[in-house]
């Protein structure tokens, strides 16, 4: 794959409720074609914007990294979206052509994606799958929180894969290094699944064991007492594959969350490439 062309800049700050957080660290250009780009996002970056005047997202960033595409016909098209705390590996076709064929694709099912993620505890199987359909959980009974989803009967299908990459402990406590395979693309998928697993993300506020987290976030922003309760300041969730019948990429665990899991930190330094 050639170099990139362009160079995504570090976004110093990220628009959090409360306290404010950086980035902890910048996007990154992973490849680069005139067709498409593939974007290495970090935590707290939001994909869109979510109001009229919110500049600090990733499709502004793009379309300011290429201007010079846009003023000749071209576009900014994210074929796969990652929720703000998500980090990894995001798709983006410059031109109509390109985000046809890829978004084509997408509902063929022909992008394979993988997923790393730090859990709770350790899981009692080296590989399992989840098949549990999913719908807004304010749908079926009050819920606090209208984005949450839950595993339902009536709810949409969704299917995800699990392989443990690495089980580890820190301060005595349990944790895994979990790869996920979704063969469905609903909302919170993968988190859900995890959750129902027994082992849900570490940093999850809403999948967690305490649902409360995110309230307390939304009202608080980030405070001492949620950092105790969460143990990251984001849920551990990081797209690490991108993979169609012509293309592969691959990026490892982000160094905030090989931070985190230290000691032996620098053996999760390839865990998905």
């Amino acid at each position: 794959m050639p170099a990139s062309r362009h160079n995504l800049r570090q976004m110093p700050r990220a628009d959090l409720p409360g306290e404010i957080l950086p980035l902890p660290y910048p996007p990154r250009i992973v490849a680069e074609t005139d067709d498409f780009l593939v974007v290495d996002k970090p935590p707290f970056l939001r994909i869109h914007p979510s109001k009229p005047d919110q500049t600090d997202t990733l499709w502004n960033e793009l379309r300011a990294l290429l201007s010079y595409e846009i003023a000749n016909g071209g576009q900014v098209s994210i074929i796969n979206r990652l929720d703000r705390e998500t980090s990894g590996l995001v798709l983006v076709a410059k031109h109509r052509a390109a985000a046809k064929k890829f978004s084509q694709l997408m509902e063929r099912r022909g992008i394979g994606k993988e997923y790393l993620a730090l859990a709770f505890g350790w899981p009692a199987q080296d590989e399992w799958s989840v098949d549990a359909p999913l719908l807004r959980q304010g749908d079926i009974r009050p819920s606090k929180i209208y984005l949450k989803q839950c595993i339902h009967p009536d709810g949409a299908a969704a299917r995800t894969r699990f392989r443990t990459e690495r089980r580890l402990e820190k301060h005595g406590a349990k944790f895994s290094i979990v790869r996920a395979f979704p063969e469905t693309g609903r909302m919170h998928q993968i988190r859900i699944h995890l959750a129902h697993s027994g082992h849900s993300v570490v940093g999850d506020k809403i999948y967690g064991a305490d649902e409360t987290c995110y309230l307390d976030f939304i009202e608080t922003g980030w405070t001492p007492a949620l950092a105790a309760r969460l143990l990251l300041s984001r849920h551990a969730l990081h797209s690490c594959a991108l993979i169609t019948a012509g293309h592969e990429w691959r990026t490892g665990l982000p160094p905030d969350l090989i931070a985190w899991s230290e000691p032996g930190a620098a053996a999760f330094g390839d865990i998905g490439r």
